[in-house]
């Protein structure tokens, strides 16, 4: 096989699967781990991929990679309805409070959340947000109470950040808080691009009596750029697909419930 249709081969591979491993490559090519890292490195050099330890990612997972809050919207949709709709279910009885963080998940949360709150398990809602689309969406509802927390708005993610919306969060005690992630590592643990926006999701975190994460199994083994909280500071993690054998040991050992919607 040629070096030109190999690398055709390996790009596709990227496209499909989002990673490669030299090691999976060497296998399938019968080819030299050497010459796979010579392949990888003249297809990064192209734009094709990034290189990472043991192999290689497509370039839209780079540590500080982030897509628009419009496309985010369309990716992914289908899982993400499902897991928002598992994710209303863990709303406690009675009077209640709880975080809405930045997201697109969250967001369909937030629709849900205006549609079911007629749910007589919780008798009093108060949901609070630093996410300008959450917000709107939790406005549409007379029924619950909604409390914005204010600060200098993130253009990509139209959320507030600073240290105002930290110290907001700081002073609270919230019942549960729903956390978006874009990344989520056996070992690294949750992250996302921006530092700002890491520091406002710890904050976050830190505050709440009982944290659940929304995440699709896209977000599964990807490292951004800012870790903003270890496996064992979360509780819950609503997702779309099991994790593999890594990611579920390292779930069980930091004894996180996950629940598959």
């Amino acid at each position: 096989m040629f070096a030109e249709e190999r690398h055709q081969l390996i790009a596709g591979l990227i496209s499909e699967h989002g990673k490669v491993t030299v090691s999976a490559l060497a296998d399938r090519f019968s080819i030299t781990r050497e010459t796979v890292r010579r392949d990888l490195a003249q297809l990064e050099q192209e734009g094709v991929l990034r290189r990472v330890h043991g192999g290689a990612v497509a370039t839209t997972t780079a540590s500080t990679s982030e897509q628009s809050h419009v496309t985010r919207t369309t990716l992914h949709a289908d899982a993400k309805q499902r897991i928002a709709e598992a994710a209303l279910a863990l709303l406690p009885a009675g009077q209640v409070s709880a975080v809405l963080d930045a997201g697109t998940t969250t967001e369909l949360l937030a629709t849900r959340l205006t549609e079911e709150y007629a749910d007589s398990r919780v008798t009093e809602l108060l949901a609070i947000t630093h996410a300008l689309p959450v917000a709107t969406r939790l406005s549409a509802s007379g029924a619950l109470q909604l409390e914005f927390v204010g600060g200098r708005i993130r253009g990509l993610t139209s959320a507030a950040i600073g240290p105002r919306v930290m110290e907001h969060y700081a002073s609270l005690r919230p019942d549960i808080a729903f956390v978006g992630t874009n990344g989520l590592h056996p070992t690294f643990g949750l992250s996302t691009p921006d530092d700002l926006e890491a520091a406002v999701k710890s904050a976050i975190v830190d505050s709440a009596r009982r944290v659940v994460v929304l995440a699709d199994a896209s977000k599964f083994h990807t490292e951004a750029l800012v870790r903003f909280a270890r496996l064992d500071a979360i509780d819950t993690l609503v997702t779309d697909a099991v994790p593999d054998a890594d990611l579920t040991a390292a779930l069980d050992a930091a004894e996180v419930e996950v629940v598959l919607a």
